[in-house]
């Protein structure tokens, strides 16, 4: 280990430059999410539990801003409704 460095030629800012499109910025999670989103990128073999947070933001946006409560009634209605039997297209015998 040196006991000067030379820092004359660093630069400010992010190591890795921010792609167009995105915003960096800092914001609280409880840990038990982030848990939970390491957990399912970890279990899909890798990749970013961020971008999963990001996925799970955006679809919830396209959706109008939906209540969780009120989009997870509608699809558990209509998996209802492609599980019942059908009738029989043949009469009984």
């Amino acid at each position: 280990m040196s006991k000067t460095y030379d820092f004359s030629k660093g630069k400010r800012g992010a190591v890795v430059p921010v792609p167009p499109g995105k915003t960096r910025i800092t914001i609280r999670l409880d840990n038990d999410v982030i848990d939970w989103f390491r957990s399912q990128a970890e279990a899909r073999g890798g990749g970013s539990y961020q971008t999963m947070i990001n996925s799970a933001l955006k679809e919830h946006v396209q959706r109008g801003g939906e209540a969780l409560e009120g989009y997870l009634r509608r699809i558990i209605r209509e998996e209802l409704r492609n599980t019942r039997p059908r009738p029989s297209p043949l009469p009984p015998h």
